[in-house]
């Protein structure tokens, strides 16, 4: 098969678009798609900034630091800081930290680590050994969500850029829809125009990009990265979703471009309805819908099960 637009080999055939593309092409194809969501997500045109930047060790936030160092470095106003969250999920993290300081050091790029057991004194297998009332997913997404917010505030950020594709995006706006959670609909991440308060905002240059083409994408340039899955994943809410969409993007190719049309779309309605002012939390200070934010009643509820075994 050749490349639509030249004689070369195609690496690569776009169902969606029906174009077959080389592999020149098709770095093209995807970096022109990432550079649009950076002008459309960020302001870089306002002095110097600092983009601090999520790096699990996977495909996705590897592609995501490598792609943005390429297409920013000419920047001078710009400062690319990396870091990983550390549950300390045994078996998996480890090699996951060792890729993502790998690519850090050869792009000459900060990296940090951040972890669950400095921070909250706990690691996620202690905590769901502790607890075995609530899936991982609930413990852990809100304590990398504030660690993620707390080393971006320190680091001075002014965006928080994640690793998320096409398929775990549209995923997490299936996801609320199912909940009828409006509200954690609207606050989805990419946080264009908006201004939280202690919150860094947050960033997706993948958010438009299948996981298929960020796979090819790190092939095609040499990215090392960790291919493990999360011992826990099986537990996930999530993987209801991806297989509902799976089985409509199989039918009907471009599906979940659709779904993510079809956010972007209703989101800008929704918004002056659901600004939700963001308090600070009395006992970490971080910012939280409530009084108290999800993590602090998490570790009082495990700390008061420790509590019990221990008597």
């Amino acid at each position: 098969m050749k490349c639509t637009f030249c004689n070369e080999k195609a690496v690569y055939n776009v169902k969606y678009n029906g174009t077959a593309l080389c592999k020149d092409h098709f770095i093209n194809f995807f970096e022109r798609r990432v550079k649009r969501e950076i002008r459309n997500q960020t302001d870089l045109k306002k002095g110097h900034v600092t983009i601090s930047v999520a790096v699990s060790g996977g495909k996705d936030s590897l592609v995501t630091l490598y792609v943005l160092n390429k297409i920013l470095s000419e920047r001078k106003n710009i400062t690319l800081k990396a870091f990983t969250v550390d549950e300390g999920i045994s078996g998996y993290r480890p090699p996951g930290i060792e890729k993502a300081f790998k690519l850090s050091r050869i792009l000459g790029i900060e990296h940090e680590v951040i972890s669950f057991k400095n921070e909250f004194g706990y690691t996620l297998d202690e905590i769901m050994s502790i607890d075995k009332t609530k899936i991982s997913c609930s413990h852990c997404g809100p304590m990398r969500r504030s660690l993620m917010n707390k080393i971006s505030m320190y680091n001075n950020a002014d965006y928080l850029a994640l690793g998320i594709n096409l398929d775990d995006y549209s995923q997490s706006i299936l996801m609320n829809v199912i909940r009828g959670d409006v509200s954690r609909y609207v606050r989805l991440a990419p946080h264009t125009g908006i201004e939280r308060d202690g919150l860094i905002p947050r960033i997706i240059p993948l958010r438009k990009i299948p996981e298929k083409e960020v796979v090819i994408y790190a092939i095609l340039n040499n990215i090392d990265y960790d291919n493990g899955w999360c011992p826990y994943y099986k537990e996930a809410y999530r993987n209801e979703a991806r297989n509902i969409i799976n089985v409509l993007e199989e039918k009907t190719p471009g599906t979940r471009q659709a779904i993510v049309k079809f956010f972007d779309e209703t989101r800008d309605l929704l918004k002056d309805n659901y600004k939700g002012e963001m308090k600070k939390c009395r006992i970490c200070g971080q910012p939280s819908q409530n009084e108290v934010c999800e993590v602090c009643s998490d570790l009082y509820e495990i700390n008061q099960k420790v509590l019990k075994k221990s008597i």
